[in-house]
């Protein structure tokens, strides 16, 4: 767990946006620039996959990124890695010090198995991905769909190599800041899930900020 505050302006930034609860969002993100998601009112799950925009067949890999560091949880330093191993964002700073790189995202079969068989057409991360592929028509399925980044949320592992999803580690402001090494699609669903009282049952909105090269 590594705090580090960000040193960039908020007025600076080229892009600054509020992420309704619940919702997904799908947009560029050039090399160079940085990306901050903030955790407005604390303990809110922000679902993301990235991919090289240049050829979307790269995307982030869970399994390269934990491989190269040598751990689970993401934080300051920690390196982004792409399905062919290469750096796709490099985080800068951190307020809140872990993120989850192994609880993937809430889906009908996640929510039946997890819940009860009731929830299972309830909103997901999922559905908000399709929704948001969808609606962008720049030639990703369904079939481009990998395991996620869930920041802010914690999921440690037990030492019976079981997953727990925890009550969060961050709180109202944190965030966490990533400057990207290639141009990228950001796919975000800010989880509408209603089940886990980790986030007290109230999805929260987040805020995205972008800001140019120095």
């Amino acid at each position: 767990m590594r705090i580090q505050e960000s040193q960039l302006d908020p007025a600076r930034a080229v892009s600054d946006q509020r992420h309704a609860a619940g919702e997904p969002i799908l947009f560029q993100l050039d090399k160079g620039q940085t990306l901050r998601i903030v955790d407005l009112e604390g303990n809110q799950a922000a679902d993301v996959i990235f991919y090289n925009r240049d050829d979307p067949a790269e995307h982030y890999s869970a399994t390269d990124t934990i491989q190269r560091q040598g751990g689970i949880y993401l934080t300051t330093g920690s390196v982004l890695r792409s399905n062919d191993a290469r750096a796709m964002l490099t985080i800068v700073a951190d307020t809140c010090g872990r993120h989850d790189t192994l609880g993937g995202h809430c889906a009908a079969e996640s929510n039946t198995v997890r819940y009860a068989l009731q929830k299972k057409y309830m909103h997901s991360c999922r559905d908000n991905y399709l929704i948001a592929l969808q609606h962008a028509d720049i030639g990703l399925t369904k079939r481009d769909l990998v395991p996620n980044i869930n920041f802010f949320m914690n999921v440690p592992v037990t030492a019976g190599g079981d997953l727990k999803f925890d009550d969060g580690v961050s709180g109202p402001g944190k965030y966490v800041e990533m400057r990207a090494e290639m141009n990228l699609w950001v796919l975000i669903s800010n989880c509408p899930q209603l089940n886990n009282p980790c986030n007290a049952y109230n999805p929260t909105p987040t805020q995205l900020l972008i800001w140019d090269p120095m």
